[in-house]
């Protein structure tokens, strides 16, 4: 009989539940019984959810971030966070967001990136002089046997030690491997832990075996797991997001009872993956994908699977490619969905169901879900045959696109000459990323609209209002370069999406990115096209109320890309080039409006980058280009600008400066500036603005921090290409935490003005 499991079930609820609770907690208006007492409610519902299955994920539910769970459980708490002498919740948020609560002491925030290439974040463990390793499970054997009393067959999921080390940051030259040592032995007592509480099965995620892994990784695989052996329970060592590669035989030779592999990625390995692993081991196979939203071809992926069951028999687990933690919980929540478009899809809830019928029709045979297959194949022959997905004019407009596009008429150097001219900056300039902070009004505004509370005439007014609130205070602030606020985005992608053909929408779609931040993902599922202006009206409206330029504001294709739901029927390159024309027409639009100042926001550039270095050289090719294409039209007085947030990019910094912006803003504050040692071995052609201000926290950054910032910066980068800037946008923020954190920005670049006279954008 086939075994069926998952790896992990969305968190924040079909209602987001979770971040709410969390807010409430944050804001004090529940106390931490209370947000405990909603958690406990929220697995039992994850977990009826996914009755049917034989084994169900425990652990995998986080108040905030897994890898900051794996570190509190490990007992390794920074220093600075120890000597607050807060207690566990206040100790636990103070790491994740620099304040567990208002009025809690501030602690600097842990250090916040990219789960290797989705958009979900988490808490880099930190490793240092300091670092102590000590069991903590209470809370994770407390939600196994939560789960038990429930009646849940219940598998526990452990972030595994190497993959930990490897996702962690050393502040020594000490090499990261030289603290699994003292690691292991607390992880063998975290499972002999839960074998004691009754575990049978437990579930040890290492997904850098995807990754390109040196011989002291793997090394260190082997040595953890000959170390963990046990007879006291099973192992079910996982992998996902990629193929194993040079990892298939260390894989398969580690001493666990079981290995998971992605055979939605690397379905090509599965035959070698099936020979290779000795009779005694379980095969688990993930063969719903976890990381998109389209429905499986449950046919054909029978004709896969039906001669391995009969090859593996029993040792023939099937699961979903990932956690689930990357898509929507239940699409049958879309009650205002195309009906065409939403037959095509598949969320958590339906994706478990698809792995049931997969299971019962290899254990009882094809006929026993007869019914099922029909209506999935019909679905699977709608959306193939759509007219709505297909669009000849658009495929002949890119096959009429020239390389010369993505080129701009002059280089760096002779056009940052006339846009100095043109704009008159002073040197430092002080600027914002583009949003401004989302308040109620905001949101009450957009939601009256959407339910047609008030009239298209009384909400445009009411938008206006807000961006000339918007424009006064960055006016009194003293700011350089102005934003008009985005007060009418709900999201940078979906805002785009929303008047771009191709582009679906869903109401409660929500995925988490971090904490309590969910985003919508938009579901790219035809051929793009841009049938009108949309931000010229905006831009032009806010230019209209202030001297000082205001940068247009739009979001570039490979984020558009990397933050949607794209479509698997054709390369993610050609659908990134769609995208790219379409931005390329906006950018143009504004430019003749006279916005001197665009902004081509490219956050998911580097989440985007294959965790394979040997696929790295394609994807850049054809992600930069198309920024290019997007952006390089413009006339050399026109500045471009672009923005990358919370990315480790300094390994492909070279090909960044290939995109030829005129200036790049990045994250800086939170990681402590480590951003910038790209800078001292390579000398970055362009502008750019490291940010001073870490726009996750709820803490406001000092003038005096800031002056440190950008002084070392100035040691890697000439004075006169540097700006002034936050780390990202302000939209999640409050106005009394903005203000002054604004306030001591321009006066550090004012301070550093003293230091450095010119102007910023002078040739170099």
């Amino acid at each position: 009989m086939v075994t069926t499991h998952n790896l992990g079930f969305p968190r924040i609820g079909v209602g987001r539940e979770l971040k709410f609770a969390l807010e409430g907690y944050w804001q004090g208006r529940i106390d931490g019984p209370e947000l405990e007492r909603q958690a406990a409610l929220l697995r039992r519902t994850h977990w009826r959810a996914q009755d049917g299955l034989d084994w169900l994920p425990v652990g995998d539910f986080s108040l905030y971030d897994h890898v900051l769970d794996m570190s509190i459980t490990l007992g390794n708490v920074p220093q600075r966070a120890l000597k607050q002498q807060l207690g566990g919740l206040d100790r636990y948020f103070a790491l994740a967001r620099g304040q567990s609560s208002e009025g809690c002491g501030c602690v600097q925030a842990a250090e916040m990136t990219k789960w290797f290439d989705s958009n979900y974040h988490y808490i880099v463990p930190e490793l240092n002089e300091h670092t102590a390793f000590s069991l903590h499970a209470d809370r994770l054997v407390a939600q196994f046997e939560e789960a038990r009393a429930q009646g849940v067959k219940a598998k526990p999921v452990l972030l595994g030690p190497v993959s930990y080390l490897w996702l962690a940051k050393a502040s020594s030259e000490k090499d990261r491997l030289e603290w699994l040592s003292v690691l292991l032995p607390v992880y063998a007592q975290l499972l002999v832990r839960l074998a004691e509480a009754g575990a049978e099965w437990i579930q040890v995620d290492e997904p850098i075996l995807v990754t390109d892994l040196e011989p002291k990784w793997q090394q260190a695989l082997r040595l953890a797991y000959h170390s963990l052996k046990s007879p006291r329970y099973k192992i079910l060592l996982t992998t996902y997001f990629g193929k194993l590669e040079d990892n298939i035989q260390l894989a398969c030779e580690l001493p666990v009872q079981g290995l998971h592999i992605d055979a939605v990625n690397a379905q090509e390995e599965v035959a070698r993956l099936v020979d290779w692993l000795p009779v005694h081991k379980i095969v688990s196979l993930g063969v719903i994908n976890g990381r998109n939203i389209w429905k499986t071809n449950l046919t054909v992926l029978l004709d896969w699977l039906e001669p391995l069951h009969q090859k593996l028999g029993d040792r023939l687990w099937l699961a979903p490619s990932s956690s689930l933690l990357h898509v929507p919980v239940d699409v049958n929540q879309e009650k205002n969905l195309d009906a065409d478009i939403k037959s095509w899809l598949s969320f958590a809830v339906q994706k478990l169901n698809e792995l049931q019928i997969l299971a019962r029709a290899l254990n009882e045979g094809r006929s026993s879900v007869l019914e099922d297959l029909q209506r999935n194949q019909d679905c699977i022959d709608s959306r193939a045959s759509s007219t709505r997905v297909h669009r000849p004019a658009v495929k002949q407009a890119l096959a009429e696109l020239s390389i010369a596009a993505g080129n701009r008429t002059s280089g760096y150097g002779e056009r940052i000459k006339k846009q100095a001219e043109h704009l008159a900056l002073p040197s430092y300039p002080t600027t914002t990323i583009g949003s401004f902070p989302q308040t109620s009004t905001i949101r009450q505004l957009r939601k009256h609209f959407r339910q047609g509370q008030i009239t298209e005439a009384q909400y445009i007014v009411s938008l206006k209002n807000e961006i000339r609130l918007c424009i006064e205070q960055q006016e009194n602030l003293g700011l350089d370069v102005l934003v008009h606020g985005e007060a009418e985005r709900n999201d940078m992608v979906e805002y785009f999406g929303e008047q771009l053909d191709g582009y679906a929408f869903t109401e409660f779609g929500w995925v988490q990115s971090y904490g309590s931040r969910c985003v919508k993902p938009p579901i790219l599922y035809g051929d793009i096209c841009r049938t009108q202006a949309m931000t010229v009206t905006w831009a032009q409206y806010a230019q209209s109320l202030t001297a000082k330029p205001v940068k247009g504001m739009l979001t570039g294709p490979v984020t558009l890309l990397n933050w949607s739901f794209v479509r698997d029927d054709q390369d993610r390159s050609t659908t990134c080039y769609q995208l790219a024309l379409a931005v390329r027409e906006e950018v143009l639009d504004l430019e003749r409006a006279g916005i001197r100042i665009i902004q081509i926001d490219e956050a998911a550039l580097r989440e985007g980058l294959p965790l394979r270095r040997s696929l790295w050289k394609q994807y850049l090719h054809w992600a930069i280009e198309a920024f290019r294409f997007s952006a390089n039209g413009v006339q050399d007085q026109t500045q471009i600008h672009t923005h990358m947030c919370y990315s480790e990019f300094n390994e492909f910094v070279e090909a960044i400066a290939t995109m030829d912006a005129d200036v790049i803003t990045i994250e800086t504050s939170r990681s402590n500036a480590e951003l910038l040692t790209a800078f001292e071995r390579f000398d970055y052609p362009n502008s750019i603005g490291p940010g001073v201000y870490d726009i996750h926290s709820p803490n406001i950054p000092s003038q005096e921090s800031i002056e440190a910032l950008m002084v070392s910066a100035a040691r890697k980068i000439r004075p006169e290409r540097l700006w002034v800037n936050p780390d990202c946008g302000l939209k999640t923020r409050q106005w009394n935490e903005v203000l002054p954190a604004l306030q001591n920005m321009v006066a550090a670049a004012r301070v550093l003005r003293g230091d450095h006279v010119g102007t910023a954008t002078e040739a170099p």
